[in-house]
């Protein structure tokens, strides 16, 4: 990507990482394997209540192509093939659904030194069609994304975004919800082993405030201890160790201080990758 600006997507990506990536408070496990010819295959398995719900995946990356096949417990397939360079700079996501035959979408992307342009569109006869784009910079970015149901000839979504990146920090601003919601978010690295973060929701429809801080600490190279405390009086704890290469144990936990009446909620997350 060089000197490009990220994808619309991406603005703001370093504060929902910070306040929300780790915390599952279910139990995961997901066993990744590679094999001598660099495919990857991965096995996931996951129990949310009394359900369980698991998948198998490989993983084909080639020179210019990587393809993604996907097979669920409820004997859904998901094929996701990724085409680079078919021109300079672009390159093409086309992804299914079997036996789901509404579920086709092929994807874009064209990255120039001073924009990033993504759009998206459904491969039916009714489709949802999704552009976005950001001009600028790493460093300062602005952008917008729409999205169109041709079914019913009305828009979906309208959103629009400035973030400031700099290697200390990260801000972003964000209008959301049609208009109806301003979201603004910022991550300080206070040193390499700790950052902290903050976000703050206004929505206009009924002037209600809302806010989310957190906090990252490295204890060690192998073990990174997470929180996060918002206005609604959730609090939240991650404890992440890396308990030999690329394999990770997660415990999450979260206490509801208005759920007097309930136990907390605790997740487990197992990742091996031998």
């Amino acid at each position: 990507m060089g000197s490009s600006p990220a994808p619309f997507p991406e603005i703001g990506r370093k504060a929902k990482d910070l306040l929300n990536k780790d915390y599952i408070f279910d139990q995961k496990f997901t066993l990744t394997m590679l094999s001598a010819t660099g495919t990857e295959f991965v096995a996931t398995g996951l129990q949310k209540d009394d359900l369980f719900f698991g998948d198998i995946s490989t993983l084909y990356k080639g020179q210019n192509t990587i393809v993604d096949l996907k097979i669920d417990s409820h004997s859904s397939v998901s094929t996701k093939v990724t085409l680079k360079n078919l021109m300079p700079s672009a390159k093409a996501v086309i992804s299914f659904k079997i036996p789901d035959h509404k579920s086709g979408k092929l994807d874009v992307q064209y990255v120039h030194p001073h924009a990033t342009l993504n759009s998206s569109i459904g491969l039916n006869p009714t489709p949802l069609l999704d552009l976005s784009a950001t001009i600028g910079s790493q460093t300062v970015s602005l952008g917008g994304e729409v999205g169109f149901d041709t079914a019913s000839s009305s828009l979906t979504k309208y959103n629009a975004g400035i973030s400031f990146n700099k290697p200390d920090f990260s801000a972003a601003l964000m209008l959301e919800d049609k208009g109806e919601s301003l979201r603004a978010t910022y991550v300080h690295t206070v040193n390499p082993t700790t950052s902290v973060g903050a976000e703050l929701i206004r929505r206009f429809t009924n002037h209600a405030n809302s806010f989310t801080i957190g906090s990252s600490y490295s204890v060690d190279p192998f073990t990174t201890v997470k929180t996060r405390l918002s206005n609604n009086g959730k609090a939240g704890m991650v404890v992440q160790r890396e308990w030999r290469p690329k394999s990770l144990i997660t415990l999450s936990a979260e206490y509801d201080s208005k759920a007097v009446n309930s136990s907390p909620k605790v997740g487990l997350a197992l990742a091996l990758k031998p």
